[in-house]
């Protein structure tokens, strides 16, 4: 493709994200497969083109109204191109030509605004904070509360773009055999800095080559993630369910560490989502997992299983404020919707729901990839409130190599801190019952 041709399939992509009600990843997977005929080099461009004029969208909308402007798909990307990337008017003229696959020619209008933009510093000193942070009105006052005098730091490392972490499947492969053979194509592989089977890439690059990737030798997980799954502390043998499973991530990074011995259940109410699941799940080489469609939190299933598991991870549907930089989207979407305080409720219920699956000693895990407490700590408190037979396990004591938490007992983290998304986990434990007295002892 040429440069233009990608600048019009950033235009094409842009009005699908402002209009169709699903997530952008979503959007441009399902635009791609439409179009296999492009390359993964001209993939690569355009989704890193994309992103990066995604986490500029305050920005950019601000400077177009400055200059009395509408924010049309053509004009923020004009602004980016002029702002973001320092393009000269005659550079933009030549991209915008009308040609076969290019943009259509820039208007006077248009050729005026870039003129304008020309050598402007993208972030304004004359911008409001929040603005300038790309933090949304929806979520400024919790985040202020739950940052503080960090809110700053933690807002602009929502802004940088997130490495490539990855999970080393040990069920197929090893730690060390999944890094040498990144590292013999080339590629800058790590070991991440905590997670114990997890490998950090810091380049930007094709998946599709990405060795192990097909063969179920390694899957795509933040760090963060990983770490979640690791608080189960799931072992061989146990009975697991994973309520809110989705694709199935931290089910296959449980799963393996029961080393296919055991039963994990991946539950949602979204049938896609577990077919995905299953599939993943079967090219990871795993026979302990299955998935079940729910047709509520309050499924019947739920209550014909009630005290049968030994751990229950509930990955509870959230504002997704954790996952900014990497769905730089998110920021402007859901909450607006159905509200924080709705949002919440629905928490506590799936929560409150999934908790009846645990057995006497066993332990309940409740996660979520948001930065906020009205999600986290406080949907936590309000739980224990309701339920006296649940009682918090630290995190020391659950996992005690994992330190630097922003809260003492339960696992927080956040991107300026911990370079991971955000998420937040609370391990809960149901007491046991105690056994009724012998005989001989009476």
């Amino acid at each position: 493709m040429t440069p233009a041709a990608r600048l019009q399939a950033i235009l094409d992509l842009m009005s699908e994200i402002d209009t169709v009600p699903r997530p952008a990843d979503a959007i441009v997977s399902a635009w791609f497969r439409a179009r296999r005929q492009i390359g993964d080099a001209d993939r690569g461009e355009i989704i890193a083109q994309l992103q990066e004029l995604l986490r500029h969208q305050a920005r950019l909308g601000w400077w177009l109204d400055r200059h009395g402007r509408k924010d049309t798909h053509r004009n923020r990307l004009l602004a980016f191109l002029a702002l973001v990337e320092r393009r000269k008017p005659d550079q933009l003229k030549r991209l915008f030509s009308g040609a076969k696959y290019a943009p259509s020619i820039l208007t006077e209008a248009e050729a005026t605004l870039v003129v304008k933009l020309q050598g402007l510093p993208v972030d304004h000193p004359a911008m409001p904070e929040e603005l300038r942070l790309e933090c949304p009105d929806w979520a400024a006052a919790a985040l202020r509360r739950r940052f503080g005098t960090d809110f700053e730091t933690e807002m602009a490392a929502m802004l940088t773009p997130p490495p490539l972490d990855l999970r080393v499947n040990t069920l197929k492969t090893t730690r060390e055999h999944s890094l040498r053979a990144l590292r013999d194509i080339g590629l800058p592989a790590e070991v991440s800095a905590v997670a114990p089977f997890g490998i950090r890439v810091s380049a930007r690059l094709s998946l599709a080559h990405l060795p192990g990737l097909k063969t179920g030798e390694i899957e795509i997980q933040d760090e963060g993630s990983q770490l979640v799954a690791l608080l189960v502390d799931a072992r061989p043998g146990d009975r697991v369910v994973d309520f809110c499973a989705g694709a199935g991530g931290k089910t296959l990074a449980i799963a393996a560490q029961m080393q296919n011995k055991g039963r994990i259940i991946a539950c949602d109410v979204n049938e896609g989502r577990l077919k995905r699941c299953a599939e993943r799940a079967r090219r990871a080489g795993l026979q302990n997992a299955e998935t079940r469609l729910l047709s509520s939190e309050t499924d019947r299933w739920v209550k014909r299983h009630k005290a049968g598991f030994d751990r229950v991870l509930v990955d509870a549907p959230c504002s997704g404020t954790g996952t900014w930089r990497r769905n730089p989207d998110a920021r402007w979407r859901s909450p607006q919707e159905q509200g924080l305080d709705n949002l919440a409720a629905l928490q506590g219920r799936i929560l409150a729901s999934a908790a009846r699956l645990v057995k006497p000693g066993g332990r309940l895990v409740y996660a979520t990839c948001s930065l906020l407490s009205e999600e986290n700590e406080d949907r936590v408190a309000a739980f224990l409130a309701a339920h006296p037979e649940f009682s918090v396990v630290p995190l020391a004591e659950v996992a005690p190599q994992l330190t630097g938490s922003a809260h003492p007992d339960y696992l927080s983290l956040t991107p300026a801190r911990h370079d991971t998304d955000g998420f937040f986990a609370a391990v809960l434990q149901r007491a046991a019952v105690a056994e009724a007295p012998s005989e001989d002892a009476a």
